[in-house]
């Protein structure tokens, strides 16, 4: 979809075309992947979350990423209602959201996801697995149905299944493929199984994939290479963050020297974008005048998405102009209000964030309850607070 207004004009990189592989994106607008736990209890997709994807491909945006999809009937779903990729079935379930984002002209890419410590529901086993044995940190998290306390204690995956895993990562991946989506997006990022091997601390191992970073990256890169043979002729990348969705203080202790490496590395498995997410957006990081990914930029030399506070168009168009990324992924904005780019495009003002869209639960069924009670996209203990701010 070409978008016209004033708002092309004032941000035109924002609104500008680009050409990632093979394929053709209208604008530099990406919706986030985020997690809704609203498929079936055994993960299969249903009508409500085909039309959820399909007012986003209706309104303007450049493509989508789907929430984290999980690959296996192993150890891989980490939250229950959370859809899969696992078998034909899950697959086929996935057909009516890439032909409702097709028939609107917008394509889709799938993220597919290994939980790994991170378990608070899975349908298929129990248990979990991790690089080492210890237990994540934090709490399991309300929003995504997880029960009162902290996480289990994994065992430590051996390295036959570290195999097993990454087999399924490609076969995932071919999966996607087939039933047509436009790209594939690993989930290596926010505390999930390949990011618990890049962390120091989570990551005890003695072996090849333990100790330095050059070890610690190794399985990004193996999962990566996996996808990449299974999806030879669509765009097929990696998401990265320092933090966790358990842990919200962690940076790579090797600072700048640790991110040449993880970035490096990524780009020699032949990928062809990162997805850098960062809670703190663009802020510069380890002393330089990059953010994470802009740092992905200058060590990978790949496309990159920038994510993290950037559904202020200003902030955005400045991002892309600056180099700290080719598209940015906007989450809480998208989540917010559909239409997102088609306001910027028309410089109306968008709905703004509000907590009560994903309370108690990030869950479709909550954001409708939202929107049934709050017709102006803002509740009324937002209007309280604010005007009390106002009035102070």
């Amino acid at each position: 979809m070409t978008l016209t207004g004033p708002g092309v004009e004032k941000f035109p990189t924002l609104f500008s075309s680009y050409k990632l592989k093979n394929l053709n994106i209208s604008n530099r607008c990406i919706v986030s992947p985020m997690t809704r736990t609203s498929a079936t209890e055994d993960g299969l997709v249903t009508n409500q979350i085909a039309d959820y994807y399909a007012r986003y491909a209706r309104s303007g945006w450049g493509l989508i990423i789907t929430e984290g999809t999980y690959i296996d009937f192993r150890y891989s779903q980490g939250y229950t209602y959370q859809p899969g990729i696992a078998d034909e079935r899950q697959q086929e379930s996935w057909r009516k959201v890439v032909e409702a984002s097709h028939a609107a002209g917008t394509p889709i890419f799938m993220q597919i996801f290994h939980c790994g410590a991170i378990n608070q529901g899975n349908y298929w086993v129990e248990g979990s697995i991790a690089p080492s044995v210890v237990k994540p940190k934090g709490e399991q998290i309300p929003r995504y149905r997880g029960a009162a306390g902290g996480f289990q204690t994994p065992r430590e995956i051996t390295n036959e299944e570290i195999e097993t895993v990454v087999e399924s990562f490609g076969e995932a991946a071919k999966r996607a493929d087939e039933v047509g989506f436009d790209g594939i997006e690993v989930h290596g990022a926010n505390g999930y199984l390949p990011d618990q091997f890049l962390t120091k601390y989570t990551n005890q191992r003695e072996d090849d994939y333990g100790g330095p970073i050059e070890n610690r990256i190794k399985f990004h890169c193996k999962i990566m290479n996996a996808v990449r043979s299974a999806v030879p002729n669509k765009p097929v990348g990696v998401r990265i963050s320092q933090t966790k969705v358990n842990d919200f203080e962690y940076n790579w202790p090797g600072g700048i020297s640790d991110a040449e490496v993880i970035f490096s590395k990524l780009a020699e498995t032949g990928i062809d974008f990162i997805d850098c997410s960062a809670h703190l957006g663009v802020t510069p990081i380890f002393d330089t005048k990059n953010s994470l990914s802009g740092l992905a930029k200058k060590y990978s030399g790949l496309t990159v998405i920038s994510n993290g506070k950037l559904q202020d168009p200003i902030v955005a168009e400045k991002a892309l102009i600056e180099s700290e990324g080719d598209f940015v992924a906007i989450g809480k904005g998208a989540l917010a209000d559909f239409e997102w780019p088609l306001k910027i495009a028309a410089e109306n003002d968008p709905f703004p964030f509000d907590p009560g869209m994903i309370t108690p639960y990030a869950t479709l069924d909550c954001n409708k309850d939202f929107w049934t009670k709050n017709p102006d996209g803002v509740s009324s203990e937002i209007v309280e607070a604010r005007d009390a701010g106002e009035r102070a």
